[in-house]
């Protein structure tokens, strides 16, 4: 028979936050912090949060020279050029993830909450667990296995 661990924690609630259409169809989250969380961090941290995942977004779907050059390089080569670069896109999500990470141990765990990347949810929705059990600092790494 399995048994829980009962020293990790679980999501008691999931919370999202919806893609803002108001300026058209580009990626771009609402910063208005849910009713849900709202005892678990502060408006303005949470703010400041979605508008730098908003501002990586926004960055990546950015259209210039250099990526109107980078793919008639990838055309020209029959894409093989991307096994030997990373394009601007990719470039801007891992860079999004990275800043998710490094928001989730400094600022989100400590809270009880965990945000997962949008790009695992095909950029629909930004998702937030909130997360039963002790949310001290001290268990920061039970919190980054969940």
């Amino acid at each position: 028979m399995d048994q829980v661990n009962t020293n990790q924690p679980q999501a008691i609630a999931k919370v999202f936050i919806q893609r803002d259409y108001s300026e058209g169809t580009a990626v771009k989250f609402q910063t208005k912090l849910p009713a849900d969380i709202h005892d678990r961090i502060d408006h303005a941290t949470f703010e400041r949060f979605v508008d730098k995942v908003n501002i990586f977004y926004a960055e990546a779907e950015k259209i210039g020279c250099g990526t109107y050059l980078q793919g008639c390089f990838v055309c020209l080569t029959a894409h093989t050029a991307l096994l030997c670069m990373e394009g601007q896109y990719n470039k801007n999500l891992k860079a999004c993830t990275q800043y998710i990470k490094e928001q989730n141990e400094q600022v989100f765990l400590p809270k009880g909450l965990k945000v997962i990347d949008p790009f695992d949810r095909g950029l629909r929705v930004i998702e937030i667990l909130v997360l039963s059990g002790s949310t001290n600092h001290q268990d920061g790494e039970k919190w980054s296995q969940f």
